[in-house]
């Protein structure tokens, strides 16, 4: 059952065309249900049974509802007493002839993954284990915090989800990424079919603007922290992506200034803990990985104004206190000790007061969307997001929309926008995600420490051995391979295992010849990932370049069908012909146009958009035919 998930998902991908509305995607496999089950009445609940039953996916009922009201305007399907009944034969849309290469592409996934979990400590035994695995990790990536989300997840729920299961697929990623470029192109689809059904469980989604403009995104410290790159390359660049495609959309960026205080505190505190043997967290790991000295951390805290400036990320002055708008810090309090874990008091308290100065900026306006919210603070912590949208289900400003949500949320949402002109979100997104679940959990490096302390004490590991095993950042990424993160896998011979692994590495990496093949093959890398770079810069370029030729033609067609109700108002010259026929044909317009509201809810909005999404969709297949690029 779950197989079929996986190729729902990447049957969802493959249905990806130029211009549509991300709902239609579902169109084809209620067709299909329609078609092979013949039911009569049709109902929304009948439809998700058998959705459920046949592809492995959880839609709500509402979203179906608004794709049978699509199909009861396209096909034989009435609506009587509120039920939809068929009224002629309907057309097969052939999901099954689909399935096939989506079915060939998952197989190698997950046959790929059962070969690589044996070297762990839980190898998967057979496909279904592998599905299931993989499935818990899709499972992640997900939305929360807004109220027209009606789900976690299209991933219908799993009896069986362990932490190591999402470590597991993340260390496969990373190799795939590395080694086999076919089959992690077949896993992105999977990731960017998530994606997409992720808006099908919040339909609400697509009533939303198309822009960003009058929404300013505030920057947490964590996320800070990653654009400058100091969480490894695959975090700079998802943080990166992220906030070039919020100004695209019209949106302003930027960070409140005791956020960047903190962040300036955060680099100076792991630069004092960068060479102690306590030392930990991303940035210290990170750094010792990268080869950055106290210096370079303490010349970045220096200059951290000077680098959010390139980053395009302004620095707004933090609000003063309100009290009409004050929060109740106590009780939001509470909140953040029962959700997050923090390990520095003073993290809490920037973070409350990040929260409350959302609250200020947003007033008594309620945010029943985030392209109205006003502000919003984005963070790369799911548990202080999830604070926050509790607390503010008390408050009338933060029901719908929370003061703060991920990183990932926003990405996705953002993406589902203009999936043409950013389609490398998907894969950034995957790139990081895959990286930090990689990253050992301070209780379990903790364990480590204490562990290689006793096998020095028996004499088991040498002096070199245990400075090895300590300061050398390869371990950490053996030891996650081989314990899949999980406290009870760490014992003396996944240890020991790791050294012995760790050193031959080291070994060969001694060898003039391996070096000379490495150098050789990350210049192969580097010109291919340059070449596929520049090729998506062009399509990126040639998308905005389209959206707004698109974008003003459409609102010079709408001031011009606007004009003559504005020229016949103001009844000048009324008696020249060329004012005459402009009153009357405005009063005919208008009249059409008040008979479309009336009958179908049609609105000058809607025909603005309408016309917009036309002319879109014809300038890209333009481009696309003359010059060879294939926006898909």
């Amino acid at each position: 059952m779950q197989t079929n998930t996986l190729t729902s998902l990447a049957i969802l991908k493959v249905n990806i065309d130029q211009g549509k509305d991300y709902l239609d995607y579902l169109q084809p496999f209620v067709l299909q249900v329609l078609v092979d089950h013949n039911p009569d009445p049709i109902t929304r609940s009948i439809i998700k049974d058998y959705i459920r039953e046949q592809f492995a996916l959880e839609i709500p009922d509402r979203t179906i509802e608004i794709v049978l009201k699509r199909l009861s305007k396209q096909y034989l399907i009435t609506k009587r007493e509120g039920k939809y009944r068929k009224t002629g034969d309907l057309p097969n849309p052939q999901i099954i002839s689909k399935q096939a290469e989506a079915t060939r592409r998952i197989s190698a996934v997950l046959d790929g993954l059962r070969k690589f979990s044996q070297e762990t400590s839980r190898p998967l035994s057979n496909e279904e284990e592998a599905v299931t695995a993989i499935c818990a990790f899709l499972g992640e990536f997900d939305i929360i915090c807004l109220q027209a989300y009606l789900r976690g997840t299209a991933i219908p729920d799993l009896e069986v989800e362990r932490r190591s299961n999402i470590v597991l697929v993340s260390d496969y990623v990373q190799q795939v990424l590395s080694t086999d470029p076919e089959r992690f192109d077949s896993f992105l689809v999977l990731v960017q079919g998530h994606m997409l059904a992720n808006a099908l469980l919040c339909p609400d989604l697509q009533m939303a603007p198309h822009s960003y403009k009058n929404v300013t995104f505030y920057l947490d410290t964590p996320f800070l922290v990653q654009r400058l790159g100091c969480e490894g390359e695959y975090k700079k660049a998802a943080a990166r992506e992220l906030i070039t495609l919020l100004q695209r959309l019209g949106g302003k960026v930027a960070t409140f200034s005791h956020s960047r205080d903190e962040l300036r505190n955060v680099l100076e505190g792991a630069a004092l803990y960068l060479e102690k043997p306590d030392g930990r967290g991303a940035i210290v790991l990170e750094a010792r990985r990268a080869g950055t000295t106290i210096s370079d951390l303490l010349l970045l805290a220096s200059s951290i104004d000077e680098q959010l400036r390139e980053a395009k990320i302004d620095v707004l002055a933090t609000p003063r206190y309100t009290e009409k708008y004050q929060i109740d810090e106590t009780a939001f309090e509470q909140i953040l000790n029962d959700e997050v874990s923090y390990y520095n008091p003073r993290a809490k308290e920037y973070d409350i007061n990040s929260v409350r100065s959302i609250y200020v900026i947003r007033g008594n306006h309620s945010a029943l969307s985030i392209e109205n919210a006003r502000a919003v603070l984005v963070t790369t912590n799911n548990a202080f997001a999830e604070a926050a949208w509790k607390y503010g289900q008390h408050s009338e400003s933060s029901k719908a929309v929370s003061s703060v949500i991920t990183d990932f949320t926003l990405a996705n949402i953002a993406w589902l926008k203009a999936p043409i002109g950013a389609s490398s979100i998907p894969k950034t997104q995957l790139f990081a995600f895959s990286y930090a679940a990689l990253e050992p959990s301070n209780e379990l490096l903790s364990k480590y420490l204490v562990e290689i302390d006793k096998l020095k004490d028996r004499g088991t590991i040498t002096e070199r051995d245990h400075q090895l095993l300590r300061s050398n950042p390869r371990v950490y990424r053996d030891l996650m391979h081989l314990t899949l993160g999980e406290d009870a896998a760490l014992t003396d011979e996944a240890i020991t295992t790791t050294l012995e692994r760790v050193s031959e590495e080291i070994k060969k990496e001694e060898s003039e010849k391996l070096m000379t093949e490495q150098e050789a093959h990350h210049k192969t890398r580097d010109a291919l990932d340059s070449a596929q770079a520049q090729n998506q810069e062009i399509k990126n370029k040639l998308y905005w370049r389209c959206y707004t030729h698109a974008t003003i033609i459409a609102w010079v067609v709408s001031v011009a069908i606007t004009l003559p109700f504005f020229v016949a108002g103001l009844e000048l010259y009324p008696a020249i012909a060329i004012a005459s026929w402009l009153l009357v044909g405005g009063s005919v317009i208008y009249l059409m146009f008040m008979l479309a509201n009336f009958v179908f809810g049609f609105t000058m909005y809607n025909l603005h958009e309408w016309l917009q999404n036309r002319l879109l969709r014809w300038l890209l297949k333009r481009q696309s035919k003359a010059i060879g690029v294939n926006f898909n």
